[in-house]
């Protein structure tokens, strides 16, 4: 099986400015740490892309890459663009009564399908902190779920 690389997903400045935002968000991380949830955080988002109709969820730490990669509105908007779908994010207060380890064994499986290898420190449940991130955000099924949606290229709205 190939392994892809989900840091191929967005070009090297656009990944260091998502990696900073991680890295800003996150005093004394350290940077290979940062890159990590990002990487993991693209291969989560082209996983959702790829399989809309399975419910999949980020663990509460590669979460914190998925904001970082939102909160750059035209890199998210380009990465959803070359994936061919919008994938939309719902969030909701962590509870592990709602997102159980199912979901998370769930997405990593599907992950492994799509050729991205999980990284398992980062793929914890909701009530494991040994890598602390900001994002107090977690996802389960019910929340919306991960909703991809068929992208509008931009080039045709202008």
């Amino acid at each position: 099986m190939l392994v892809a690389d989900p840091a191929a997903l967005l070009p090297p400045e656009e990944r260091a400015a998502v990696t900073a935002t991680v890295l800003d968000n996150n005093p004394g991380m350290a940077e290979d740490t940062a890159g990590r949830i990002v990487d993991q955080a693209l291969a989560f988002v082209a996983t959702a892309a790829r399989n809309p109709l399975v419910p999949i969820a980020p663990s509460r730490t590669v979460d914190e890459g998925w904001h970082a990669l939102v909160l750059h509105t035209a890199v998210y908007a380009r990465l959803c663009d070359r994936l061919g779908v919008f994938v939309h994010h719902y969030p909701e207060r962590p509870d592990t009564a709602r997102q159980g380890p199912d979901v998370i064994e769930r997405t990593v499986v599907l992950m492994l399908a799509e050729g991205f290898v999980p990284d398992a420190e980062l793929w914890m449940p909701p009530s494991d902190t040994s890598v602390p991130v900001a994002a107090s955000c977690g996802h389960s099924p019910k929340c919306g779920p991960i909703e991809p949606q068929p992208s509008i290229a931009l080039s045709a709205l202008v």
